[in-house]
Parts: C-alpha cells; sequence; structure tokens
C-alpha cells in the first residue's frame, strides 16, 4: 500500500512534462542535477538554524538591545486569583459582561476589579520588547545575508551555490515554521503559517522539478525587502522612530516593487507563459503557478496592510506594525464608563479616579 502511494506520488506525469522522465534528470555525462533527495538534510539544519538563534539572541540581541537602550514597559502583574484564572484559561481572554458579572459575584470581587484583572492578566501573556527585538535581530541578520547571497548566486549560476542557498533557505523557513508557536504572535498569524508553508512548498517543488533559477530569483526577490522590515522593527523597539519611519518607507517602496510588480508582471509572467511554448501543461506547471498565486494573494494582503501605515505615516502619525497587538492601559475598555458618570472627568491614577483629597478611591 505504501509503496503503491509513494509510486503514485512520484508518478512522472505529475511531475514531469511529456517525453520527461526521472531518469532523465540523473547525473552523467558531467551534467549535475537537482534531486528531491538532496532536501533531506534541511530538516536537520533547521534543527541547527533553532540552536544558532537561541545563542545568537542571548549573546548577540539582547547585548545589542541594551546598547541601543531597549526598555521594558512596566507591567502589573493580575493577582493569583484561581476563579478568573481558570476562566482565562479554559473560555476566553475577554469575557463579555453577563460573564464579568457572573465572575464578580463567584470571586468576590467588583466588575471594575474582574476586568482589570483580565487586562493585566491579557498583558502578561504579550511578549516583551526584548523578545520581539530579539526576533527581529534575528531576522534581519538572515534575512540581510541570504540576500546579498542570492545576488552573488544569481551571478554564479552554478549548481554547487544554488545547493547551498536553496537548502539553507529551505531550512530557515522549516526553523520558523518549528518556532511559530513560540514566536511573537500577530493579527496575521494564520497568514504567516498560509506563507511559511507555500514557501516551503515551492522551494522544494522548484529543487526537484528543475525550476532552480526561477526559485533562486523568487526567493532573492523576497529577501531585498524582509530585512528593511526587520531592521525597521528593531529601531522601533529602541524607541528611534525618525530613523525606522524612514526605513520604513524605503522598504514600503521596495515591497511593493518587487512583489506587486517585478514578481507578478515578470516572474510569474514567466512560469505561466514561457514552459508553455516547450511542452504542454502537466500538474506540476499548475501545482507550482497555483502556489504562486497564493504566495502573491498574500502579497497583495500584506501590501495594503503597508499602504496603511505609510499612510498613517505621510499623515503625521507614528508608524507601528499593524500586525501587532497593542498593549492595554489600566484605563482602557471602557473602565471609565464602568466606573460611573462622575469618574469620567476625573483625572486616573493606575486605572482608579484620583478623588479631591488626594487620596485614591478604595475599590
Amino acid at each position: 500500500m505504501l509503496q503503491t502511494l509513494y509510486d503514485y506520488f512520484w508518478w512522472e506525469r505529475l511531475w514531469l512534462p511529456v517525453n520527461l522522465t526521472w531518469a532523465d534528470l540523473e547525473d552523467r555525462d558531467g551534467r549535475v542535477y537537482a534531486k528531491a533527495s538532496d532536501l533531506y538534510i534541511t530538516l536537520p539544519l533547521a534543527l541547527l538554524f533553532l540552536i544558532i538563534r537561541y545563542f545568537f539572541e542571548l549573546y548577540v540581541a539582547t547585548p545589542l538591545a541594551a546598547l541601543l537602550n531597549v526598555k521594558e514597559k512596566t507591567r502589573l502583574r493580575a493577582p493569583l486569583n484561581p476563579t478568573l484564572e481558570h476562566f482565562y484559561l479554559t473560555s476566553g481572554k475577554q469575557p463579555k459582561q453577563a460573564e464579568v458579572e457572573l465572575l464578580s459575584r463567584q470571586s468576590g470581587l467588583s466588575g471594575r476589579q474582574v476586568e482589570r484583572w483580565f487586562r493585566r492578566r491579557r498583558n502578561q501573556d504579550r511578549p516583551s520588547l526584548l523578545k520581539k527585538f530579539r526576533e527581529a535581530s534575528w531576522r534581519f541578520t538572515f534575512y540581510l545575508i541570504a540576500f546579498i547571497a542570492g545576488m552573488a548566486v544569481i551571478v554564479d549560476s552554478m549548481i554547487p551555490s544554488q545547493y547551498w542557498y536553496y537548502m539553507i533557505e529551505l531550512s530557515f523557513y522549516w526553523s520558523l515554521l518549528f518556532s511559530i508557536a513560540s514566536d511573537v504572535k500577530r493579527k496575521d498569524f494564520k497568514e504567516q503559517i498560509i506563507h511559511h508553508v507555500a514557501t516551503i512548498i515551492l522551494i522544494s517543488f522548484s529543487w526537484f522539478a528543475s525550476y532552480v533559477r526561477a526559485g533562486t530569483l523568487i526567493m532573492a526577490l523576497h529577501d531585498s525587502s524582509d530585512y528593511l522590515l526587520e531592521s525597521a522593527k528593531m529601531f522601533n523597539y529602541a524607541g528611534w522612530k525618525n530613523t525606522c519611519n524612514n526605513i520604513f518607507i524605503v522598504f514600503a517602496i521596495v515591497f511593493i516593487i518587487t512583489r506587486l510588480v517585478i514578481l507578478p508582471f515578470w516572474i510569474l509572467h514567466c512560469t505561466l507563459v514561457y514552459p508553455l511554448e516547450l511542452y504542454p501543461a502537466f500538474f506540476g506547471y499548475y501545482f507550482f503557478n497555483f502556489m504562486m498565486g497564493v504566495l502573491q494573494l498574500l502579497h497583495i494582503f500584506w501590501a495594503y496592510l503597508i499602504l496603511r501605515m505609510a499612510h498613517k505615516f505621510i499623515t503625521g502619525k507614528l508608524v507601528e506594525d499593524e500586525r501587532s497587538d497593542r498593549e492595554e492601559t489600566e484605563s482602557s475598555e471602557g473602565e471609565e464608563a464602568a466606573a460611573g458618570g462622575g469618574a469620567k472627568s476625573r483625572p486616573l491614577a493606575n486605572g482608579h479616579p484620583i478623588l479631591n483629597n488626594n487620596h485614591r478611591k478604595n475599590d
């Protein structure tokens, strides 16, 4: 049964054009071809990347954060409360008003205290500024090196250099997929998973189906803007807003040109049109271009977010990552309304209205 599935999966008519077989792609007469078995090394390399990342973040990114004066915001911890903690872990992080009233009765706290507890508890789960900076530093370093290597490989066009470029890029995306559960979660978490899976499939298929030239161009094209985004994040976390904004504008321009112009109107055009001049369409042709279409839809989605952020910058607002969850303050989510009409007009200190006698009102 397994052998039948294996034979069907590697059926030549699925992945190769008519009159071409896997035997035709075997090394002979000094000619070397890419093989699917070459990709096995990427899994242990992905684990190696995770180890390298751990030490990089510990011994390079952390000192760099201290050098750039990356400061953590003081977060008030939610006091120990088994009733609220159980609801938080099992039912949801943002209780509705009816649930707040029920939890208030069960815990002996006021509704306002319950809302404050959940705000503080959600803030505890949000990644720290240092964690964000270290992650951005790691990705910036890889993408910059990968972009430089990609340019060199495009000029070289030799199988050994392309082999290592492919293996390293594929291993890195495997490592991103393995670590996605522990990395900083953003609003486009699902889209990120789709992107990583689509990228892994495209890199793998383009290698063993000998779409190596197109695959090399696509990877280098992506790396050309990714390192700019990560560097903008680093400066944002360090509080260098003007530098962040300027780099972000450059990133937006490069992203639009590479992802929405060069990729669809040049590379994707070549993978759709040029092969049909050489052989009839086959499953691998449709599969590769379908995955390219998925990737292009993600680019359009991210371009929309980027343009929103660029608009905020042009109109004078600070640029921030649209995909990030904002940390909630003690006075957010309508706490003033819960405190009653008289508290609305009073100044707040740590979420409590300050009374005229300079004492905080007891909960």
